[in-house]
């Protein structure tokens, strides 16, 4: 690591910019509704949350069911997406059992 001097005032100059920079950032996300960082899951976490294999994810993923994002050879779901899949695997659970009870 190296070692960089800097001028009082330049390093003051840096700051403000620096201080300007962040009050931009902070009206952008305000006017945008950007908050908290969304919650995010890996494969793990949804198979235990689902209780399924890794097979049957990736099969939800391969046909479209489930969307996810991939980050180097990680897999990701955001914990929204999740919730409303679970929604979605409910409402197909109580149809199909509806159907087999003759309903």
């Amino acid at each position: 690591m190296g070692i960089v001097n800097v001028e009082s005032r330049t390093f003051e100059w840096m700051l403000a910019r620096f201080e300007e920079f962040v009050r931009r950032m902070d009206v952008l996300c305000h006017t945008h509704r950007i908050g908290e960082p969304e919650s995010w899951l890996d494969n793990q976490q949804i198979f235990q949350l689902l209780n399924i294999s890794k097979r049957t994810l990736q099969t939800f993923r391969g046909n479209g069911s489930h969307s996810y994002t991939q980050i180097n050879h990680k897999i990701y779901y955001r914990a929204e997406d999740v919730r409303s899949f679970l929604a979605v695997l409910e409402v197909r659970c109580r149809h199909d059992q509806k159907r087999r009870n003759g309903v």
